[in-house]
Parts: structure tokens; C-alpha cells; sequence
């Protein structure tokens, strides 16, 4: 078993051929991430395609996806409980099977599916997806020290937007039919959407069977961050009742996990309902170049936020997130309102003007969907106890959602399109009210010396 040095020149100096088995682990998690993604995102390439076959208006659309986000964020509080019990490797391997197996049943009830019918699968799907974040975090909480976590967490993002970005290329290619070499696709049926990626999804889980180590330990590395509170335990697991105990009476994990539901209204509504905007409020096809790169360049800015706010949150503040969080959320408001004054104020109803607004929303929401979802909960719950701190945090990103998304819904339906960024406006502001909370309470904890005062 190779053994970290005894002398260190400083904390980021790791035995020779830990970089290399980090990466291995840190690309083969983040490939089952994205697949996770690319079995996600193929709902709303398939939603105008839903409207149309079976006269679901957006209340119904919404409401499908809020099944989504609700199941997805019950998973999350007990599928952290769980990743911290049986091991985040097992965990994300369990959620790739269900999510597999649901986007099969979802293609396969087209042939005779019912509102209902969309509505259970895609509920069951979002508690198995449930298992991918918690799994994810609490293996990488092993593997980086705090001062690199939202670097991570921001290069993380590129793996898992590369989902989102691959169904963005795959999804009208199958719609509209394509050609590689001598072979011709014709156009497809909607529900090859739902089989053609989990058929990609096989191959990252066969990857995380045969590559990915749980711990520093399990790969033969030894103390590799000794200044870690919880790294002299080289079981990274813990009894369900104390991950319980400790994690919900953090004094910082509930506001975080208030400001992340907004994080979750935003993302979410901006996301999800993007598709709908361009085909139904400004006329345009889900192959046209306009919706092409709006649709590529929202993941891809996303990355750099997510990667931008990590470094800075790590080098600038030296490994607190609350102060980059916090501008991130009035930055969202700020970019919305302008949307709205320049859109519905002056009558600016370009396709160009709303793409652009689409794209600055993407850059900022997905910066505060990194620290916040992914880096903090590593910073709260360690080794022992990321996903379950993962789990509370996260979840409340999709309880956001399945609140914001289904009123955004019903506001589409009575007002039109003029009521979509206005609404993303408020969850905005209500984002940097609670890390201003955030903010306080690390004050008041650091003023009474409270170990726990870490964010």
C-alpha cells in the first residue's frame, strides 16, 4: 500500500499515482453523471411533441415534471441517508439501473400511455436519478481536500452539463432524422428520445464497476489529507442516526438548503421550459439555429460559472461559498429584471434578445447550482457525512422547482409568455435574502468560536 510523505511541502503535494487514480475515479463518476443528464433532459425536446399528441396544455407538462421534482427531492433526503450508509460507488450504480430501466418504460408508454402513466414512470425515474448526486459527492469528498472542492466542483460541472449538452445535439438529430457515412436515420418517433440514452448510460456504469474506488484507502493511498477533520477514519461510513443527528442540526444546512430552492425555480423553469418557449411563444423549430446554439451555449456557460465560481470561492475566499453565492443570486435577479424592462417594457421581442437573456440566466444560476449544491455539502458533511448533507441541500433545489415549475404552468396558461421571467425574478431575490442569512449566521457562529462555523 503506497503511503502519503511524511514531509510535505504543503497540503496539495500528493504521493506519486494519486493524481492519476483521482482522475480515473473523477472521470468515470462523471460520466455516469452526465448520462444521468442525458436521461433527464429528454423530457423537455419531447414536451411540444406531448402537447401536440395528447392535448396537454402547460399545466400538464408542469405537472408531469413536478412528479419529477418531488420524488427527486424525497430521494435526495433518503437516498443521502443511504449513499452514507451503503457507499456512494453502490448508490450511484442503483440510480443508474432505475433511470435506465424508467426511460425505457416512459418510451414504451407512448404506445398507450395515459397522463397518469407519464406521470408515475417519470415520478419513479426522479427518485432513482435521486441516487446520483449524494453517491457522486460523498465518493469526492474522500478524494479532494476543501481548498480544492469548488474547483471541483466547477470542473465537475463541464462532466455533467456534457449530458446536457449531448442531448441538446442528439435529440433533434433523432427528431429530424440524420445520415453517418452510407447510413440513413429517417425521422423518429419522440420515444426514441427516451430509449436511445439509456442505451448510452450502459457504458459509464460498467465503468464505475471496474474503475471506481471509494476512498483515497481502497486505492492504496494512506493520509493523503491529513488536515481533514474526519480523515483519520478510513471508513467513510456512518450509522444512519448519527448521519441524521449531525447533519440536521448543523446550524448553516437549512439556510443553504432554502437559498439552493430557488436555485431550483430558476434552473428549472428556465431549463425545462426553454423548448416550449421557442416553438410556442416565438414560432421557431426545434432544428433551427437559433434554438441549436441557444440551446449548446446555455450548458457551456453554464461550465464556465460553475467553474468561475468554484476558483474564486476557493482562491478569493479561501474555501467559504456564501459570498460568491450571494452576488450570484442578485445577479440573477438583475440580469432578469433587465430582461423584462428591455422585453415587455420596450416591446424588444427578438429572437436574439431572448436567446441572450436565456444564456446570461444559464451562466449565473449554474455558478450557485455548484458552490452551493456540490461544494458545500462536501465543506459540511466531510468524508463520513457528504451525502446525506448533499442529500438535505440538494433536495430542496427540487422542492423549489416542484413548486416554481407547476406555478409557472398555471401563469402560462391564464398570461402567456409574459409572466415566465418575471416569476424566475422573485426566486432570484429570495436566493440572495437567504445567503445573506447564510452570511449572518457565520458571523454570530464565528463571534461564539463555533467549530461548525465552516460553509
Amino acid at each position: 500500500m503506497e503511503q502519503a510523505p511524511t514531509a510535505r511541502a504543503g497540503r496539495n503535494k500528493y504521493p506519486r499515482g494519486f493524481r492519476a487514480s483521482r482522475g480515473l475515479n473523477w472521470v468515470s463518476l462523471g460520466l455516469m453523471y452526465a448520462a444521468y443528464y442525458l436521461c433527464r433532459y429528454n423530457f423537455r425536446w419531447a414536451a411540444p411533441d406531448l402537447q401536440k399528441e395528447y392535448g396537454y396544455n402547460y399545466s400538464d407538462i408542469t405537472q408531469i415534471l413536478s412528479c419529477w421534482f418531488w420524488a427527486y427531492g424525497i430521494g435526495q433526503l433518503v437516498n443521502g441517508l443511504l449513499s452514507d450508509r451503503i457507499g456512494g460507488r453502490r448508490a450511484m450504480l442503483i440510480g443508474a439501473a432505475g433511470t435506465i430501466v424508467m426511460n425505457l418504460a416512459f418510451g414504451a408508454a407512448s404506445f398507450g400511455g395515459s397522463f397518469t402513466t407519464f406521470s408515475m414512470i417519470w415520478l419513479v425515474s426522479g427518485y432513482f436519478q435521486a441516487f446520483g448526486a449524494p453517491g457522486m459527492i460523498k465518493i469526492n469528498a474522500a478524494w479532494f481536500s476543501r481548498t480544492e472542492r469548488g474547483t471541483f466542483s466547477g470542473i465537475f460541472g463541464f462532466m455533467i452539463q456534457l449530458g446536457q449538452f449531448s442531448i441538446n445535439q442528439l435529440a433533434p438529430m433523432l427528431l429530424a432524422g440524420f445520415s453517418i457515412l452510407i447510413w440513413t436515420v429517417p425521422a423518429l418517433h419522440w420515444h426514441w428520445l427516451f430509449w436511445v440514452p439509456p442505451m448510452i448510460a450502459v457504458i459509464p456504469a460498467v465503468m464505475i464497476v471496474l474503475f471506481v474506488k471509494e476512498t483515497p484507502e481502497e486505492a492504496g493511498f494512506v493520509n493523503v489529507h491529513p488536515d481533514e477533520v474526519d480523515q483519520a477514519h478510513t471508513d467513510v461510513r456512518v450509522s444512519i442516526k448519527e448521519c441524521f443527528l449531525t447533519i440536521s442540526g448543523h446550524p448553516l444546512v437549512w439556510l443553504y438548503a432554502l437559498a439552493y430552492a430557488c436555485t431550483g425555480a430558476v434552473r428549472h423553469g428556465s431549463d425545462q421550459l426553454a423548448v416550449l418557449y421557442f416553438v410556442n411563444e416565438l414560432g421557431l423549430t426545434r432544428q433551427m439555429p437559433a434554438v441549436q446554439w441557444t440551446m449548446q451555449l446555455m450548458p457551456l456557460v453554464a461550465v464556465l460559472g460553475s467553474l468561475g465560481s468554484g476558483i474564486i470561492s476557493d482562491k478569493v475566499f479561501k474555501g467559504h461559498r456564501s459570498p460568491v453565492a450571494m452576488v450570484l443570486y442578485f445577479m440573477i435577479t438583475v440580469i432578469i429584471i433587465v430582461a423584462v424592462i428591455l422585453i415587455e417594457g420596450f416591446g424588444m421581442r427578438s429572437v436574439a434578445l431572448s436567446c441572450f437573456f436565456l444564456i446570461m440566466i444559464s451562466l449565473a444560476v449554474n455558478a450557485t447550482h455548484s458552490i452551493v449544491g456540490a461544494a458545500a455539502p462536501m465543506d459540511i458533511g466531510g468524508r463520513k457525512m457528504a451525502g446525506f448533507a448533499s442529500g438535505v441541500i440538494d433536495s430542496f433545489q427540487y422542492f423549489g422547482a416542484a413548486i416554481a415549475v407547476p406555478l409557472m404552468g398555471k401563469l402560462l396558461d391564464k398570461y402567456g409568455w409574459v409572466s415566465w421571467f418575471p416569476t424566475m425574478a422573485v426566486f432570484g431575490f429570495l436566493g440572495g435574502l437567504a445567503m445573506l442569512l447564510v452570511m449572518r449566521k457565520q458571523r454570530l457562529l464565528k463571534a461564539q468560536g463555533h467549530a461548525n462555523a465552516n460553509d
